[in-house]
């Protein structure tokens, strides 16, 4: 089956989104353009990853190609939209590319679907034939600014961390291994 790449060389939004009760997300990129519309599902530390990657780059590309890159993007920027619905997993990703195209400086975010093997390098940001369906992203460095943001946002909305070890506090319960198990009750 020949591969399925989604380019999206302008998007209307490219948004990190959950579906889900805290501790019970499912998380998700998605890209709308026009009419079209594509959703897949990645994990939380994957986003995490991807916006702390993007701020990176950022930095990089303004430090070797000068190129104007904001600090941050005012609230008024950030989408704050849900998820476009309904929301249909085209796949789960895998591998994500990362990169700066300097003829449309532009960020260029790929989402490649999962395997069962190790991916090929060479297909990350390429337009092989083979390789796993994939998402390509091309981002001005304000929406990339903006969707980093976005996505830290999403990921920091989950459960509370507990103050002594930093693990999600459950509603049902927590389990510090700082305490050595020891729960503390109400009326202590």
């Amino acid at each position: 089956m020949a591969r399925v790449i989604h380019v999206f060389r302008q998007p209307d939004r490219f948004i990190a989104g959950t579906v889900g009760q805290p501790g019970d997300r499912t998380f998700y990129l998605q890209a709308v353009e026009s009419a079209r519309t594509v959703s897949v599902t990645i994990e939380k530390q994957q986003v995490a990853v991807l916006a702390e990657r993007i701020g990176s780059l950022l930095e990089e590309v303004h430090r070797r190609f000068g190129a104007e890159v904001p600090d941050g993007v005012p609230d008024t920027e950030v989408d704050a939209e849900p998820l476009q619905v309904p929301v249909e997993e085209e796949f789960r990703v895998g591998t994500m590319g990362l990169g700066w195209d300097a003829e449309t400086r532009a960020v260029v975010i790929e989402l490649l679907a999962a395997t069962e093997g190790e991916v090929d390098e060479s297909v990350v940001l390429d337009d092989t034939e083979d390789g796993p369906d994939a998402v390509r992203v091309f981002l001005t460095p304000t929406e990339a600014r903006a969707f980093a943001e976005r996505a830290d946002r999403v990921v920091n909305a989950g459960r509370r961390p507990c103050p002594l070890c930093g693990e999600p506090l459950d509603p049902a319960g927590h389990v510090c291994p700082r305490q050595n198990g020891y729960r503390r009750g109400d009326d202590d």
